[in-house]
């Protein structure tokens, strides 16, 4: 089965501010790997244009558009592509959704990458980039979030088929490097405000207790009214070529979760699959359904408190910290990988095939 595969996403050339190009770039990379054929298009806004650190890629080509006036002379390459996906957070996504359903033959997909956050919006009505009446009108809704928002997104939503399809992370970018743990404890992840108070609680307390230890935080828009510790390092932005020599460097790395992935449950970071690829510890927060990704103890550690986390650090033998990380490259790989999650989407597209055979099929699809 080799598809044609159109994508529409915030943006796949720039990871500044944002967690969308890291996802769509290990996941085109897997696709095409499957001998896939795909094209990207991208918004071309300004902040991402000031900030491209991939400006081509060799897995997929990437189309540029300024306007949604732009968008009729690509008309052909929607109508005709077997499956086109559009993802969450694309500018006037509502309006393109719209235009993709009206005009595909192929296969359409909804790829929501910020889950709770679309849900809290289309329940105030302050959503712009999916409509309550647009998702019946996608084939398949595709969520980094599993659990019971599937079963919310089909019954309460109407889509006709909720699907997780999860983050993951670069097999070929983030391995294992052998570099001093110059940091105690590390953070990489930009600012959100609902986020904030779990980073102060387990890093930023931490570092204030170990004043002897050095500590690093990641990523773009902190404000300056939040104030770190003399022994925390700042850094304004990570890119993605660099992330495997920033875990490296950490004895620990910690994942926190916003709000309402939180409440949702079944959403993991991004940080969880590099890290766990690159060999390097996780300390989480707890949410429910972390353990269908990593087993809490075994491959993740788990922490509610800076208590909780100063025990980590001072008390956890180098030989179990060890046992932590490997157990979860371990599952990382059989479970996790770009390549596993390309073949979840492969497999999405079969069923709705096999279930509409109204929709036109792929050249090799028997």
């Amino acid at each position: 089965m080799k598809l044609d595969i159109v994508v529409f996403g915030l943006s796949i050339t720039s990871s500044w501010g944002n967690g969308h190009a890291v996802t769509y770039r290990a996941l085109l990379k897997a696709l095409a790997a499957r001998g896939h054929q795909i094209t990207f298009f991208e918004r071309d806004v300004p902040w991402y244009r000031e900030n491209r650190d991939l400006p081509h890629a060799d897995y997929c080509r990437i189309e540029l558009y300024r306007e949604l006036r732009d968008l009729p002379r690509f008309v052909s390459q929607v109508t005709n592509a077997d499956l086109v996906i559009i993802g969450s957070y694309v500018p006037d996504g509502a309006i393109v959704g719209d235009w993709i359903t009206s005009i595909s033959r192929g296969v359409t997909a909804f790829y929501d990458i910020d889950t709770p956050v679309t849900l809290a919006g289309l329940a105030q009505g302050r959503t712009e980039y999916i409509t309550p009446s647009l998702i019946p009108r996608f084939d398949l809704y595709l969520s980094f979030t599993g659990g019971p928002t599937l079963e919310q997104l089909e019954q309460q939503y109407g889509s006709p088929c909720a699907r997780p399809l999860y983050c993951s992370a670069d097999t070929e970018l983030h391995v294992p490097l052998a570099l001093p743990n110059d940091f105690a404890l590390g953070y990489l992840g930009t600012y959100s405000k609902d986020r904030q108070p779990a980073l102060e609680r387990l890093l930023v307390e931490p570092a204030r207790a170990l004043k002897n230890e050095r500590f690093v935080v990641a990523g773009a828009q902190y404000p300056k009214s939040v104030r770190f510790p003399k022994n925390v390092t700042r850094l304004e932005h990570a890119p993605p070529a660099e992330h495997p020599v920033f875990y490296a460097r950490q004895r620990y790395t910690l994942n926190v979760t916003r709000a309402d992935m939180v409440a949702a449950g079944y959403s993991p970071s991004v940080r969880l699959f590099e890290a766990a690829a690159c060999g390097v510890p996780v300390i989480s927060d707890r949410w429910a359904g972390l353990e269908t990704f990593f087993t809490p103890g075994e491959e993740i550690l788990i922490a509610d408190s800076a208590a909780d986390v100063l025990s980590i650090l001072n008390e956890l033998p180098e030989s179990r910290r060890r046992a932590v990380a490997d157990a979860a490259r371990r599952r990382f790989m059989h479970e996790h990988s770009p390549a596993q999650r390309a073949r979840d989407l492969q497999n999405y597209y079969a069923a709705i095939i096999e279930a509409k055979p109204e929709h036109v099929l792929a050249e090799g699809v028997a």
